[in-house]
C-alpha cells in the first residue's frame, strides 16, 4: 500500500464530510451529545481500528468532543487504509 499524493487525498476527502488533510494525516473533530456518547463513539472507533489493525490518534476533550487523526505511520503518510477507516468512522 502506497502513500496517496496530496491531490489523491484531496479527491478522496471530497466524499467525506468534515475531514481535513494536513501534512501526513487526515483528521476530524466530532461533537457528540454528551460524555457518555463520546466514550461510546471512541469504543466503536477502537473496535473498527482493531479489526483493521490500524490505530488512530484519538483525543477526547471538552466533555463531548472527540478528535480522530489518521495516518499510516509505517508508510509516512495517508494511504487507502486511512480513507477506509475514516469512511467507517463516519458511518457511526
Amino acid at each position: 500500500m502506497s502513500v496517496l499524493s496530496n491531490d489523491e487525498v484531496k479527491n478522496k476527502l471530497e466524499n467525506l464530510t468534515g475531514w481535513s488533510h494536513s501534512d501526513k494525516s487526515i483528521e476530524k473533530e466530532f461533537e457528540l451529545k454528551d460524555f457518555t456518547h463520546a466514550i461510546g463513539f471512541v469504543t466503536q472507533v477502537g473496535i473498527e481500528a482493531e479489526k483493521a489493525d490500524h490505530h488512530p490518534d484519538i483525543l477526547i476533550h471538552s466533555w463531548n468532543k472527540v478528535k480522530i487523526k489518521l495516518s499510516t505511520h509505517d508508510k509516512g503518510g495517508v494511504t487507502e487504509k486511512d480513507i477506509s477507516l475514516a469512511e467507517k468512522v463516519d458511518s457511526f
